[in-house]
Parts: C-alpha cells; structure tokens; sequence
C-alpha cells in the first residue's frame, strides 16, 4: 500500500510528520482500516508534532479526516509549508496550532468538485453536496484566519492562490520561514541633553538659535549706542536726525495778463543759508561728508 505520509524519528523530543504527494482515495481510502492506521501512528507517541506539506491537494474527505485528527491531537501542531499546499492540502494544514510557510511556497484555495453521473436530481444532489463541502472547508479556513465566510467563498470562487506574505496577511499563516526578526531598538536612550549628531546635516542644521543677550559690555560696540553718544554731545535730538530738507512751498501768484518773454533766465531759488546740512545718525550729510565744525566737535568728545 502506497501511503502520502510518512513519520520521521528526530533526536529531539519533537515528532515530524512530512505529508507529500497527492491526498488520494486509493492510499487513504482503499480499505476501511487505512485511517485507523493513521490515528494510531499519530497517537502512538508523545509530544509536539512538526507537519511539514508539500502536496497540490487530493480528496477532500480524506484531508477532513487528517484535520480532525490533527486537531483532537493532545500535543502542539506546528504546519510548515515548504513548496504547496493546494486544495485540500490547505485543509489540513490549517490544523497547525502555527502555520508556516517558506518564502518560496505557495498557499492555493478553491472551491470542491466532483464528477457525476445520472439523471436531473442526481446532478442536483450533487450540487447541493458540493455546496455543504463548501460550507464544511469554509469552517476551517475561518477557524484560522478569522475572515467572514462571504470573503472566504469568494476567494474560493476566485481560487486564490497566496504566496508566503500573501497568507500572512490573509490569517491562513503565521508566519514566514527563515524570515530575519526586526532588530530591537538599542536599549540606552538618547541623551536629550547631548543628542547624537547627524553626519549627513549640514553644520548648525537643527541646533536652536539662541535669543540675543544684550550686556553692558555689548553696549560699548554698538554702533547705535556710540552714535546715540555722539548725537547727545553735539545736542541732537535722535528724532530729528535723518529728516530730509523740503523747500517750501510758494504761495500761488495770479498770472500776468500779458506775459513778455524775457531776455535772461530767471535763477533757480537757493534753499535759505540759515539752513544746517542734513544729517545722518553717523553724522554725514547726504553726500557722504562730514561738516568741519561737526567733526571738530567729535574729535573733541574722543579726546
């Protein structure tokens, strides 16, 4: 007798069972004592059980039998998945306490079918069976994955085929073989006070600006200061300074009735000579110099 399963002795506690090839009628279902020959292997010793699968699917009824078995099982499950578990495969591998599934393998689910043969009711007898085993592989998909059976039989309908990350995602797996565990955070914080620079920024990238502090010493290379000074000595007003001069405005004078051009040009006004030149807060006129008396005056202050 052919058998798709076959028990293989560790040197650990641990118990493996590989599951490979199709799940047939002839090596499962050929004779009534078959699957008792299963249970007692399954129970013939202790401990966690590792089912490695690697079949494209077979007879449904077959692989209920194996599920329930592998479920009323005392120790721990754990499926590992290394190349396919298609169609009814994937029954027996939601049996696993955990599911596993290399990065290459492939998870396949669809719905049953069958072949008959006979009158009308006998195809609608059919239809109605195919349509309970349905129902019964939709159980134990949702068991595992926790999806509704509506999203369940469509992607059944669909016959969805879900690589590693895929069933992951899904619920039908747990998790990924070989797959490298996210590195955990390094325990020592950092120091708020002294943070780690940053090689890729730019120099005073990030660093907080500091608000201006004003001392007395600071007051004695402020050039605002110093002109302040110099403004006081000389008996300015700072209000006054940089007020531009304006000629005044002339009062409208009614036009001759009869203008005659004259010979000479008129003059242009001259601004009043009572009138100081216009300073800056450095002291300099508008053209950039500095009056005589004025600077008389400031040489005199720096003595």
């Amino acid at each position: 007798m052919k058998k798709f399963w076959n028990w293989i002795k560790n040197s650990d506690d641990t118990r493996i069972l590989r599951l490979e090839g199709p799940i047939d009628e002839e090596s499962f279902w050929g004779d009534e004592i078959t699957p008792q020959m299963f249970r007692d292997e399954l129970e013939s010793g202790e401990g966690d059980v590792t089912v490695w699968i690697n079949s494209p699917g077979g007879n449904v009824f077959a692989a209920a039998e194996i599920y329930t078995m592998l479920k009323d099982y005392k120790g721990s499950i754990t499926v590992k998945i290394d190349a396919i578990a298609a169609s009814a495969a994937s029954v027996v591998a939601m049996a696993g306490d955990t599911v596993q599934m290399s990065p290459v393998a492939m998870l396949m689910i669809h719905d049953p079918s069958t072949v008959a043969m006979g009158n009308t009711k006998d195809m609608e007898k059919a239809i109605e069976v195919l349509t309970e085993v349905k129902e019964s592989i939709i159980n134990a998909y949702a068991a595992k994955s926790g999806l509704s059976h509506a999203r369940i039989a469509n992607l059944m309908s669909n016959e969805t085929w879900m690589n590693a990350k895929k069933a992951v995602e899904l619920g039908f797996a747990d998790e990924i073989l070989f797959a490298k565990k996210e590195e955990e955070p390094d325990s020592d914080p950092v120091d708020p006070e002294n943070p780690e620079e940053d090689p890729d920024s730019e120099p005073g990238e990030g660093e907080e600006k500091k608000p201006f502090q004003k001392d007395t010493a600071g007051h004695l290379f402020s050039s605002r200061q110093m002109d302040l000074i110099v403004l006081n000595r000389l008996g300015v007003k700072p209000e006054d300074v940089g007020q531009k001069y304006t000629e005044p405005k002339k009062p409208d004078a009614e036009p001759p009735a009869d203008p005659k051009p004259s010979a000479e040009p008129t003059p242009p006004a001259e601004p009043p000579a009572n009138l100081g030149p216009v300073l800056d807060m450095d002291g300099k006129t508008e053209d950039g110099s500095i009056p005589y008396n004025i600077l008389m005056k400031q040489l005199e202050c720096m003595k």
